[in-house]
């Protein structure tokens, strides 16, 4: 039997601590283990896809040498876009395995990183001549403007936390409408005093990372299931 050490990462400290970042991602990893093997241990990392700097992996790929274990990740864009990153964690001799493709290999792993990271230097290029365009046509991209979109941005973060506290797992399970419904019928208002409506949760559900088509989890820091 395989033995399998998981890792996740979710983009956000919110996502991280309210364990909905994680619902797809710990899904595929245990729907492809369950058939051909077993997770003895899982990880997860709170950072930027850029950042290559994890302590939780380091932790990981150690107890996967250790274990000669096998890691498994749900999606290669969850683990990194960077060919050498991916090249460099191949080059340990520990196996990657990827539950949405898990029979691609080394080398098409490698294509497909190559892919995810020209497409974010694509939407880079792409963010960068909106912006001048937009400077072009005289629109205000000075500090001031940046500084207010941080704040609405700090704003809408801050209110989707309090949103998410009005929820629990038996509500999650309910349709947007019966939501909203719900907090209507509670009191509750949006972060600008208007009503609830099965729009508005969606939007609220998804800033927090809340995937409609997995159930909320309980957010995942180090769990090893072996004995060292």
């Amino acid at each position: 039997m395989t033995k399998f050490i998981a890792y996740y990462r979710v983009s956000t400290e919110r996502q991280g601590k309210s364990g909905l970042g994680l619902a797809a991602q710990r899904t595929k990893v245990a729907n492809y283990a369950a058939g051909i093997g077993q997770i003895i241990a899982e990880f997860c990392d709170v950072q930027s896809g850029r950042d290559d700097d994890r302590s939780e992996l380091q932790k990981a790929l150690a107890l996967a040498k250790r274990k000669q274990a096998k890691l498994i990740i749900a999606r290669l864009d969850r683990f990194s876009r960077r060919v050498s990153f991916i090249a460099q964690i191949m080059e340990q001799g520990i196996g990657l395995v990827c539950a949405e493709m898990p029979n691609a290999s080394d080398f098409q792993l490698h294509i497909f990183a190559a892919l995810a990271q020209e497409e974010r230097r694509l939407i880079s290029e792409r963010t960068k001549a909106a912006l001048a365009e937009a400077r072009r046509r005289g629109k205000v991209l000075g500090s001031n403007g940046k500084y207010l979109a941080a704040k609405n941005r700090a704003s809408a973060d801050e209110f989707a936390v309090s949103f998410k506290s009005k929820l629990n797992a038996e509500l999650l399970g309910q349709s947007y409408s019966k939501i909203a419904n719900h907090l209507n019928n509670n009191g509750a208002v949006t972060v600008t005093g208007r009503k609830f409506y099965a729009q508005t949760v969606k939007n609220y559900l998804k800033r927090l990372g809340y995937d409609p088509t997995e159930p909320a989890q309980p957010p995942v820091t180090s769990r090893v299931f072996c004995n060292d």
